[in-house]
């Protein structure tokens, strides 16, 4: 009865989050401590909510609000996309305000970490060459990856930088041995931004967009309109400065052929061409 109660009060939650909040940050809690989300809660406090739990509990959860709406003629294609990306250890960072701020609060929160064997190494690591400040009888953890060393004033030096992790390749016990040996942590984690959701699903790289990015493309847009509006004999509201521009210099070369100069542009352009 108190599991019951517990994920009906997770519903009703999770629920409420989905209705209160216009938008959400979908992340990946792997390898994020305790400590580390108490952490950026008090971060996010005022700003957002954070809710998450599991993947079973959640797609439930959003599947019954979508039969609800079903059920009032309400279609919510919005909810659907948030289902079929819930795979992983993923949650959810509820918020009005702007989801760039978020952003912000979670690159913050970010902590270096030491290589475990067997993890899927997120970022590659590269070991400098120089002293390594072991003694000479820690040899073997760098003659298991075939690293050049030699003896140098009683510490092991390398010789030459070694790649030790590869991005996307397991880490091997060898090499979080030597890492750890060597003091190294290779690896950051916090909270990962995977999704962002709006009335649908997106991908973060679309805070990535600036308003000069944007004025661009709307630019170039209205270029393509104008050329097609153009090239049809069609007059839109982006193709009538062109076709202003074009008949004057039409008005120009009749005035400037039949010597009618009586207006100040074609008296500028006659200059110009004696």
């Amino acid at each position: 009865m108190v599991i019951k109660s517990s994920k009906v009060k997770y519903f009703a939650h999770l629920e409420e989050a989905l209705n209160k909040y216009c938008r959400a940050a979908i992340v990946e809690f792997d390898f994020v401590g305790s400590k580390q989300i108490s952490n950026i809660r008090v971060a996010l406090r005022g700003k957002a909510e954070m809710v998450h739990g599991k993947n079973t509990m959640i797609r439930t959860c959003i599947r019954n609000m979508i039969a609800k709406s079903e059920n009032e003629g309400i279609e919510r294609p919005d909810l659907q996309a948030i289902v079929d990306i819930m795979k992983g250890n993923i949650g959810f960072i509820f918020t009005n305000g702007d989801i760039g701020e978020i952003k912000d609060v979670l690159t913050e929160h970010v902590k270096p970490a030491a290589a475990k064997a067997g993890v899927i190494a997120p970022c590659g690591c590269i070991i400098p060459k120089g002293p390594t400040g072991l003694d000479p009888a820690q040899t073997s953890f760098f003659q298991a990856l075939n690293i050049a060393t030699k003896i140098n004033k009683g510490t092991i030096e390398i010789i030459n930088d070694c790649t030790v992790l590869l991005e996307g390749n397991k880490v091997g016990t060898s090499e979080a041995a030597l890492l750890l040996k060597l003091g190294v942590k290779p690896f950051e984690y916090g909270l990962r931004m995977l999704w962002i959701f709006e009335g649908g699903i997106f991908s973060p790289k679309v805070l990535e967009i600036t308003d000069a990015e944007l004025a661009g493309k709307f630019t170039q847009g209205v270029g393509f309109v104008a050329s097609l509006s153009l090239a049809l004999g069609i007059l839109t509201e982006a193709s009538l400065a062109f076709v202003i521009v074009s008949g004057f210099k039409n008005v120009l070369a009749v005035a400037l052929e039949v010597e009618y100069i009586e207006f100040d542009a074609v008296k500028k352009v006659k200059a110009l061409l004696e």
